[in-house]
Parts: C-alpha cells; sequence; structure tokens
C-alpha cells in the first residue's frame, strides 16, 4: 500500500499493510508560506516517512482592532476573505496539492473560533494568558462576544470551503476551549460548541477527511461528542482521559494519537524504547481504528529520526 491507501484503508473498515501515522509540527516562520512552504512540507512529510500531511497554517486572522476590553469585542467587523492572509492560505494548499499528486491525504489546519479569538487580541502562542481573558469578556459582554464568534465562524467556514476546494481532502480542526477551568458547560454550549458544530458539518457535507484536534489540558471530552468528523485526537498526556477511556466517548470514531509531543519516549527515548512504546499502543488498539500520533505538534527542532523510528516500529510491529 502506499500512504494515500494505507489511511484510507482504516477509514473504511480495511485492514491496513501497517498502522498509518500522522506527525507534524510548525515551520520556521521562512516557510510560513509560498514556496518555501511548500518545498518544507514535501521535505517534512516525505523524511519524517508520516503518512498523513497536515499543512499548516501560519496566515492567522490579524489583529487589526484592539481587544484590551470587553467592550471592543463589539467592534468587530465581518472578516474579509478576499485578504492577502486568507489567498495565501489557500494557495499553499493547492500548491501541495498539486506537487502530492494524490500521494497522501491533505488535511488542512483550521484553528478553531476560540484560537482565532485569541489570535485576533495579540497572536499566536499567547492562548494560555489569553484563555482567562476571553472568559472574563464574555461574562462581561456576551452579545458582543457572540457576534465576534459568528464572524469568525463565518470566515473559518469560507476558508474550510476553499481548502479542499484547493486539494485538501479534509480540515483538521483546533479546537479550544473545552478546559474544564475555563468555560462552564453551558458557556461553552452557549458560544462554541454551535458554530464548531457548523464548520465541521459543513466539511462533513463536502465528503472531507475531517481530524478534530482537542487540545490543551484538562478538558472535558464529553462537551466534543457528537461532533462530525472521521478522526478524533487530543492529549492523552495533558491530563486528559486516556486512549481507552476517550474510545468510549466518541464511538466510531478513529482515534489518533498514543505518543506525547513535547517529552517522554519520542522525544527522550532510545530507539529501542521508541519501538517498546508503539509496539505496546498498536497492542492496546488493535481492535480499534486508530492511527499512530501525537497528543499535538511535536518541537520544531525535533530529529527526523524520532518520528521514522516511530513510523517503522508500525512496521516491524507483529513480524
Amino acid at each position: 500500500m502506499n500512504k494515500r491507501e494505507r489511511v484510507m484503508a482504516v477509514l473504511n473498515g480495511q485492514k491496513p499493510d501497517r498502522i498509518p501515522s500522522g506527525f507534524w509540527l510548525h515551520f520556521e516562520k521562512e516557510a510560513f508560506f509560498g514556496d518555501a512552504a511548500v518545498k518544507r512540507h514535501l521535505e517534512f512529510f516525505r523524511e519524517s516517512k508520516t503518512d498523513i500531511c497536515k499543512i499548516m497554517n501560519e496566515n492567522l486572522i490579524p489583529q487589526d482592532i484592539s481587544l484590551k476590553t470587553a467592550a471592543d469585542w463589539s467592534n468587530v467587523k465581518p472578516i474579509d476573505t478576499d485578504s492577502a492572509y486568507f489567498k495565501r492560505q489557500v494557495a499553499l494548499i493547492k500548491a501541495i496539492s498539486e506537487a502530492m499528486a494524490g500521494e497522501a491525504v491533505l488535511v488542512a489546519t483550521i484553528h478553531g473560533v476560540v484560537a482565532c479569538a485569541s489570535h485576533m487580541i495579540n497572536g499566536m502562542d499567547q492562548y494560555n494568558a489569553n484563555r482567562q481573558i476571553l472568559v472574563k469578556h464574555y461574562r462581561e459582554n456576551p452579545e458582543g462576544m457572540k457576534q465576534a464568534f459568528r464572524y469568525i465562524a463565518d470566515y473559518l467556514l469560507e476558508l474550510t470551503r476553499a481548502s479542499i476546494e484547493a486539494g485538501a481532502d479534509g480540515i483538521y480542526y483546533a479546537a479550544l476551549g473545552g478546559e474544564r477551568f475555563m468555560y462552564t458547560d453551558g458557556e461553552f454550549a452557549e458560544l462554541v460548541r454551535p458554530l464548531e458544530l457548523e464548520i465541521l458539518e459543513t466539511a462533513t457535507k463536502l465528503e472531507g477527511f475531517n481530524v478534530l484536534h482537542i487540545c490543551k489540558e484538562q478538558v472535558n471530552l464529553e462537551r466534543f461528542q457528537g461532533y462530525p468528523g472521521t478522526v478524533v485526537n487530543w492529549g492523552i498526556f495533558a491530563d486528559n482521559p486516556s486512549l481507552a477511556e476517550g474510545k468510549n466517548l466518541f464511538p466510531g470514531k478513529i482515534l489518533l494519537g498514543g505518543l506525547d509531543d513535547r517529552s517522554g519516549v519520542l522525544v527522550d527515548g532510545s530507539e529501542a524504547e521508541i519501538t517498546a512504546a508503539v509496539h505496546t499502543i498498536l497492542t492496546e488498539m488493535s481492535n480499534d481504528s486508530f492511527y499512530l500520533g501525537a497528543d499535538c505538534t511535536l518541537p520544531p527542532d525535533i530529529d527526523m529520526d524520532r518520528i521514522r523510528m516511530a513510523v517503522a516500529a508500525t512496521e516491524s510491529y507483529n513480524k
């Protein structure tokens, strides 16, 4: 089987020649878009030997208004899909799809509504500091934030459609805001869930191969039950339920994961330890639809040999 056939075999309930894998990481700033981004995606995909190609998305909604107070959210306007950042991302997907020529299953990263709201405050990598701000602002100005989130969702709906039209097989939807210490269950159900259902339902209607990535620690996974999609991934090493526990919450879904992303055996272990860990995971998931992966994105400087070792362990399993 080639990589695409292997991934699709699991999707179609068939037995692959080995368990497929999906690993990814953020590339250097110089490879955020354009030809350099296409080159880095292809290099990583082929050198790492991973089976699923995730197209990264560093073309974020810009910080074009001040969002320092709850009242500021009432000033958010519809987000322009005729913008450079939208066009750059769609062009990247199209170029990678053309270069791959059916070599792999491609999933286009869609940062979720909560992630995008954080980006609009002060860019990438500030979410941990922003999440309580988002909660505070919602409680102080619920109607303003609902309208702002509606505009974000409208943008993401268009990006989802454009991504699949450009050649992606589906989306990798990065869902945040499910942490137990952030929104209450009621707040999440009111502000976030309806919008995310709409986005994922749209992707599903387009026959997308869709990955729901539930990000961060101490997440209430029950909030995401009933979400459309093909594959579910969450951080089992981030004070969250194990794969065994989670599969009961997501019946009929393909689970992706098994390895830690920032520490542990994949990052720090020997080849023998990586192989043993992967074999243990595959034994535990032997009766389930499964893709080997990690909790989240890997460290940007991880040695490619480590990812190749994990993939090789799926080949040596049961041999």
